[in-house]
């Protein structure tokens, strides 16, 4: 990690009230591993909420990835902020292979700040 990402790391350290960096570090990685048992847990036709944010100047690149999967999502919003920053709040449905491959396409793409998901409902019938 660089200069500039420690900093950081200590900033949110200290904002978050965490004793040490390496307990802040445990803490970020057991999310993640909860994140992806949920993820990998899903079962049958799901519905679920996306919410990605990136920079404005990627958000072509973004909307590449997320063209990809047009055919499961029901509903898009797009909001720019003053910082730059752009807001997407998806609705997918499909099934749930289908919405663990969107959340690893999104998650992984260096262009996007953040993934944040809500399932509203799974294991119904395919409409």
């Amino acid at each position: 990690m660089d200069k500039e990402d420690l900093r950081q790391l200590e900033q949110i350290r200290k904002r978050l009230g965490f004793k040490s960096r390496s307990k802040m570090l445990r803490n970020a990685i057991s999310s993640l591993l909860k994140e992806n048992e949920k993820l990998d847990s899903l079962k049958g036709h799901v519905e679920t909420v996306f919410v990605l944010t990136y920079r404005e100047s990627e958000k072509n690149h973004v909307s590449d990835l997320i063209h990809r999967f047009e055919d499961i999502i029901k509903t898009t919003l797009h909001q720019h902020n003053h910082s730059g920053t752009c807001i997407d709040i998806m609705n997918l449905d499909t099934d749930a292979s289908k919405t663990r491959d969107f959340f690893n396409t999104v998650k992984k793409s260096k262009c996007v700040y953040s993934v944040a998901y809500a399932v509203v409902q799974e294991g119904r019938q395919s409409s």
